[in-house]
C-alpha cells in the first residue's frame, strides 16, 4: 500500500511536469529558447504565462521537437507522443475549470466534507496514474527511436524535477 501510494505520487509529479510545461525549466541545448523569452516577456509585463495547460502545450511541444532535433524517420513516434500530450492538456483544461463550476453550484459557505475531499484526492491520484501510463506508452517508442545524443537531451527535458532536493539526498543538480 505504501509503495503504491508513493508510486502514484511520483506518477502525479511526472504528469504535472509533462503536462504543465510552464513550470520552471532549464534552457535546453542551444541556450535560451523562444519559449523562455516569451515567458520572461509575459512575466515582465505582469501577466501570467498562460491560464490553461492547452495554451502552453504547443509552445512546449515546439521547444521539445527543436531541442530533440526530431528527424523525418522519428516523426510518427513524435506525432503519437505529441498527440497524447495535447489530449492530456485539453483534459487538464477541463480539470482546471471544473472546480470553478462546482463552487458556483454549491450553496454559499458550504464546504465539502473530509470524506469528500479524501475521495476527490483519491480520484485525482488514480487519474494522474492513468495519465502517466498513457504518457509512458507514447514516450517509450519515441525514446527508443532517438539516437544516444537525443536520449541524453530527452533525459534532461522529459524527466520530472524534484524541487528542494539536494544532491546529498539523491536529487540531481540542474544543468
Amino acid at each position: 500500500m505504501k509503495n503504491t501510494l508513493l508510486s502514484t505520487l511520483v506518477s502525479a509529479a511526472f504528469v504535472t511536469v509533462a503536462a504543465a510545461p510552464a513550470l520552471a525549466q532549464s534552457p535546453g541545448p542551444g541556450g535560451d529558447g523562444p519559449q523562455a523569452r516569451h515567458f520572461a516577456q509575459r512575466q515582465h509585463q505582469g501577466q501570467r504565462a498562460s491560464r490553461l495547460p492547452s495554451e502552453r502545450t504547443e509552445a512546449r511541444l515546439a521547444y521539445l521537437k527543436t531541442a530533440l532535433k526530431i528527424t523525418d524517420a522519428q516523426q510518427p513516434q513524435w506525432d503519437a507522443f505529441a498527440d497524447t500530450l495535447r489530449k492530456q492538456a485539453r483534459e487538464a483544461d477541463q480539470r482546471v475549470q471544473a472546480p470553478r463550476t462546482e463552487a458556483a453550484g454549491r450553496e454559499k459557505g458550504a464546504q465539502p466534507t473530509a470524506i469528500e475531499r479524501m475521495e476527490r484526492g483519491q480520484a485525482r491520484l488514480a487519474a494522474a496514474s492513468a495519465r502517466l501510463n498513457e504518457t509512458l506508452s507514447a514516450a517509450k517508442p519515441l525514446y527508443a527511436a532517438l539516437s544516444a545524443e537525443q536520449q541524453k537531451i530527452a533525459d534532461e527535458l522529459l524527466t520530472p524535477r524534484r524541487h528542494g532536493m539536494s544532491r546529498h539526498r539523491g536529487g540531481h543538480p540542474r544543468a
